[in-house]
């Protein structure tokens, strides 16, 4: 018999008095709402009766959204004296309207900029399979709850990787949706123009249940694509390079089971269209540009500046040339039509999500150009999806040791199909 949902709840609530334990995936535990929340679904269930496939689910969200009676803090400490607000942003809403329980609110990098997890506010919360190492970021906190089971599922934010990679690195799943696909209202914002919203969760069933909620899309069931059925096509030589042996020898076992099992691997070329997106972003990000902007009252403080991690990289982008902006907003709106086009007849492009395995905190908090290092190889594969405007999910492989992430990005707009394509590569990978 399934467990009461009270009764699991009750459970984690236990471990999350650990600081050391779960509780480092938080930064604030909302135990009364919840617990109401699990009561309710308790009572739905014993009437025979259910809101759909989150109706009790243990749910964390990222600490950008807008959660009633809550903070939204971004990951910094110089929000500490923003009101709590009043009203749920809509995928929170939409969460409780179909049953979840939502337990709390996860940390991030400072707000949102970092990938690395890393946080001198609130604490680095370390990753789910060693704490020693990073949880991969932004949504790190969403990550480490997931990798260590402390909630079923995690909603997170994605502007350049930061659902993909806390997922790769912590073992866990992560789905990236098109952009606009999910409302972003009641999200403090990165770059509103890359941003997209999306869960991370244990099986691509409860990513694809979880987005139909977010995206208020028909919730039916994912019916998987087999093998036999997909087009896939590999990556190009720069987006293997510098892979790790473990990541390397898992990425290819999968590749050469999917061949096994009948899957068509197709030639796709890209390369041209990911030089050409370099070319245009060798100035500045699309990211660094617009979340300057936003930030960009406090980024003339010099006191405020002293305290911010990422400030040294924003302030850089300060005043940035409006027509030079535009200049790269039109060149890459053609770069997208371009990748849209070259991936008209693939199910989806296969890489590894990040081509290296969770390092040590102390290694990046000592050494800099580490750090910088390690940032370029979390962003260098995951950021394409969120420049050409394309959906992406990551599954974790099989291995023995650190966790390793598969990568699967498809054209915008192809959500549901990528997810049924992820679900039979899931369970092709688990036989």
């Amino acid at each position: 018999m399934t467990k009461a949902v009270t009764a699991r709840l009750q459970e984690k609530l236990q471990d999350l008095q650990d600081p050391d334990g779960p509780a480092r995936a938080f930064r604030v535990v909302m135990t009364a709402s919840a617990l109401a929340e699990a009561e309710a679904s308790d009572r739905r269930h014993a009437a025979g009766e259910t809101l759909g496939p989150l109706d009790g689910k243990l749910v964390s969200v990222k600490d950008i959204l807008d959660v009633r009676g809550e903070q939204s803090l971004a990951g910094s400490g110089q929000r500490g004296e923003t009101p709590r607000v009043a009203a749920d942003a809509p995928v929170v809403a939409r969460l409780r309207a179909a049953g979840a329980v939502v337990i709390g609110k996860t940390v991030l990098d400072e707000y949102c900029f970092t990938c690395d997890g890393i946080n001198s506010h609130f604490g680095t919360p370390g990753n789910a399979r060693d704490p020693l190492r990073i949880p991969g970021g932004s949504s790190s906190g969403a990550g480490v709850a997931v990798g260590l089971g402390v909630c079923d599922i995690a909603i997170g934010s994605d502007t350049g990787g930061s659902i993909r990679i806390p997922a790769a690195l912590n073992g866990v799943a992560g789905f990236k949706p098109t952009a606009r696909r999910v409302p972003l209202e009641g999200c403090f914002p990165l770059a509103p123009q890359l941003d997209s919203l999306g869960p991370l969760a244990r099986s691509v069933a409860e990513l694809a249940a979880t987005d139909a909620v977010l995206a208020a899309d028909d919730p039916a069931p994912l019916l998987s694509v087999p093998a036999g059925a997909m087009r896939l096509a590999l990556p190009p030589a720069r987006l293997t390079e510098g892979m790790e042996p473990a990541v390397a020898r898992a990425f290819h076992a999968a590749c050469a089971r999917l061949r096994e099992a009948g899957a068509t691997f197709i030639d796709c070329p890209i390369d041209d269209l990911l030089a050409r997106m370099l070319e245009v972003t060798a100035d500045a990000s699309f990211a660094a540009i617009e979340a300057a902007r936003i930030h960009a009252h406090w980024l003339r403080d010099e006191g405020a500046v002293a305290q911010s991690r990422i400030a040294k990289w924003l302030a850089r982008r300060l005043d940035y040339p409006a027509a030079h902006y535009d200049w790269m907003l039109d060149q890459c709106a053609q770069l997208i039509a371009q990748m849209d086009a070259r991936l008209r007849n693939v199910d989806a492009v296969l890489m590894p999500t990040v081509p290296i395995t969770a390092p040590l905190i102390r290694d990046l908090e000592r050494d800099e150009d580490f750090a910088a290092a390690v940032e370029w190889l979390l962003l260098r594969n995951c950021q394409i999806a969120n420049q050409f405007d394309l959906t992406a999910v990551s599954l974790p492989l099989p291995v023995a040791g650190l966790p390793v992430g598969l990568m699967l990005m498809a054209r915008g707009g192809t959500d549901r199909h990528l997810l049924a394509v992820a679900q039979g590569v899931e369970s092709l990978l688990a036989a």
